[in-house]
């Protein structure tokens, strides 16, 4: 990786997003509480029921789907998986926890696992594969970390978090979400022998808003007036931004010797920040709401200097 080349990075992706990101914060000064909840609020219905099933359809639908494609979400799921056991051994069982609560244990053990493999994902695979890196998100989102989110996240959430009893059933959730159901009839059409690139174009133009109205309301989301780290935060981003992103690339060197760019993709997806819908499940389940926020924001902030560590060492 050249100067130049992560200067034109910076340029078309990161410099857009932190754009998004910061005016999502200025917004948040100009609100109350009950207007951000009401705005995240608006943004999320819109996101989920129209923008991101649009995008989702677009990218399966225009995939040939393959043992290369699917290496995508099969490594981000191993690299999640084969994290998570070892940051669970250090927050619950380990001085690294600290004095923090069962429920912020948990909630700091999903930060470490769940990253923001489409919001994050999608504009830096895009960048850096053209429409390949699109699919490559969309996959490892659909594939492997949202279904993980609503079975092993949501565990954790409950049996870990120890702040609810009542799991809401929550592959009745993950089966309720639009994005999921878009996601499976594009991977249908694409298999139907017929000209479905209207329908595609189509798609895709009404799915654009989506990483940028995320974006946004991941600004909106941080209480950046508190951006106070404790330990247990740091480690829990230096093992997110580094350590998970470290055994998926071990992983994909003893799966796939002679790397291609879905193999880096995977690396990469493994790289981004927390996701921000780990707030979502920190509230819906009791969860330490600020150490997770407080993650997101640094993890976010510090995929700065950590990105550029895997542009090199993926060459």
């Amino acid at each position: 990786m050249t100067f130049h080349f992560y200067l034109d990075l910076l340029a078309q992706v990161v410099f857009p997003m932190a754009l998004l990101i910061a005016a999502g914060a200025i917004w948040r000064t100009r609100l109350s509480d009950e207007g951000i909840r009401a705005v995240r609020g608006y943004i999320t219905v819109v996101t989920i029921n129209l923008f991101a099933p649009a995008l989702l359809f677009a990218a399966a639908a225009s995939a040939k789907i393959n043992a290369n494609l699917l290496s995508v979400p099969l490594l981000l799921a191993g690299s999640m998986l084969l994290s998570g056991l070892p940051l669970y051994f250090l927050l619950f069982r380990t001085r690294f926890g600290g004095t923090c609560s069962q429920a912020a244990r948990a909630g700091l053990l999903l930060c470490g696992m769940f990253g923001n493999v489409l919001f994050m994902g999608y504009p830096l695979l895009t960048h850096l594969y053209g429409e390949a890196g699109g699919r490559y998100a969309a996959f490892a989102d659909m594939a492997a970390a949202t279904p993980l989110l609503w079975t092993v996240g949501v565990w954790i959430a409950v049996r870990l978090g120890g702040q609810t009893t009542d799991a809401g059933h929550p592959l009745r959730q993950l089966f309720s979400l639009p994005p999921l159901w878009a996601f499976a009839a594009g991977v249908a059409i694409a298999q139907l022998p017929i000209d479905s690139q209207p329908l595609i174009h189509a798609a895709h133009f009404i799915g654009q808003p989506t990483v940028p109205v995320m974006l946004l309301m991941l600004g909106l989301s941080i209480p950046w007036s508190r951006l106070v780290p404790s330990k247990p935060v740091l480690m829990v981003v230096g093992f997110k931004l580094l350590l998970m992103p470290l055994i998926a690339f071990l992983l994909a060197q003893a799966l796939f010797p002679q790397f291609a760019s879905a193999q880096r993709a995977a690396v990469l997806e493994a790289a981004v920040p927390t996701m921000l819908m780990a707030l979502g499940i920190a509230d819906r389940y009791g969860l330490d709401v600020e150490k997770v926020a407080l993650t997101v924001a640094w993890s976010t902030v510090l995929f700065l200097l950590s990105l550029p560590v895997w542009l090199i060492m993926l060459g």
